[in-house]
């Protein structure tokens, strides 16, 4: 059925119809990439990527070394705000899996989280005007303040109900809501995040991948793609310079392995983790029985060790560990019980896993 709200005006490009086919066959491989033996190292050094280049783009001057020993914990001398934006954009990262990209409830939360102690209007819309200004000259000038909830409103009705491919729809939703631009601040860095949450509907692998890397390095492209759309009232041409980014993005990342073995993992990994590497989760499933499920990844055999060597660990716990998402690891997990290897005895308060050994 279509939809009969509201719908931004874009069109798809033959351009466009191309770089999807190519998107969804690159999406595959690059899911295969990240269950390589490194596919953890992979994941968190995306998630610096993706945190120093979204704050980068917005003025932030501390390097992906900071960002890194922020995110692990270490004691950072640098200036104030700076510091609160990595820190906030790391706690706002952490809440991904939990996020919904199609609740106007999840897009305040995670405003909120964001942009705290940085402007008193964390989590809420913005109440006055606010424009986009290249030195003195106003380059755009957002809606009046009173229209911001209606439009926001409209937009996500849009996103939910529209039959467009959810590539096309994150690309539309990007441009329209950096249009709208509808906080006093955060509006690029919140609009990058949930395009990457909108991507991460259509596959997992979207939690990893650093677009806003590739915007980073493509900065001033990425600013013309939206002034280009802005004069044409049609987000065509950001459509496809999205796409392109998002595609060049999954090619980049399928190169040559980082520097581990299977099996024999240094605990010092230099320029990727300073500290010592967490997932060193012994191989405690018999051979006999990866030999029977040969469809199997790496990384649901690397569940099922955390599982044999703790019967109470959580799905939460596991995440940790492994560095995955947690709906990830119930996915393994739903695979594992699927095949007849895993069984819950007990709730999920005070219960544990059984292992059948097959």
């Amino acid at each position: 059925m279509d939809h009969e709200g509201y719908i931004p005006p874009f069109t798809v490009s033959a351009k466009a119809i191309s770089l999807i086919a190519e998107i969804s066959a690159q999406i595959e491989r690059f899911a295969i990439r990240m269950e390589q033996a490194d596919g953890l190292m992979l994941r968190k050094a995306n998630r610096v990527k993706t945190i120093y280049s979204s704050l980068a783009i917005e003025g932030n001057t501390l390097g992906e070394e900071v960002v890194r020993d922020i995110l692990d914990g270490k004691n950072v001398v640098a200036p104030l705000r700076e510091l609160q934006e990595v820190r906030n954009a790391i706690k706002t990262y952490e809440l991904y899996p939990s996020l919904n990209p199609f609740s106007v409830k999840d897009l305040l939360k995670a405003h909120g989280v964001m942009m705290q102690a940085l402007v008193d209007s964390a989590g809420r819309f913005r109440s006055g005007d606010v424009g986009v200004f290249d030195g003195e000259r106003c380059v755009h000038m957002g809606p009046p303040a009173l229209r911001v909830p209606a439009l926001i409103g409209e937009l996500f009705d849009w996103f939910k109900h529209a039959q467009d491919h959810l590539l096309i729809r994150s690309c539309v939703f990007h441009f329209e809501f950096e249009y709208i631009h509808p906080f006093a601040d955060g509006n690029g860095r919140m609009g990058r995040l949930w395009q990457s949450l909108i991507l991460g509907k259509m596959s997992p692998v979207f939690e990893h991948l650093p677009v806003e890397n590739m915007v980073h390095a493509n900065q001033m492209q990425y600013y013309e793609a939206i002034n280009k759309s802005t004069r044409q009232n049609d987000s065509g041409p950001f459509i496809d310079f999205m796409l392109e980014e998002i595609l060049k993005t999954l090619k980049n990342h399928q190169g040559k392995r980082l520097d581990v073995e299977e099996g024999n993992v240094p605990d010092k990994i230099p320029g990727i983790f300073p500290d010592k590497f967490p997932n060193k989760v012994p191989n405690k499933v018999p051979k006999r029985i990866q030999n029977k499920h040969p469809e199997f990844a790496q990384t649901v055999w690397d569940v099922l060790s955390c599982i044999i060597n703790d019967a109470g660990v959580s799905a939460v716990e596991i995440g940790t560990i492994l560095g995955l998402s947690d709906r990830m690891v119930r996915n393994y997990i739903r695979q594992l019980r699927e095949a007849g290897l895993l069984v819950r005895e007990g709730g999920n308060k005070g219960g544990h896993w059984r292992v059948v050994k097959g």
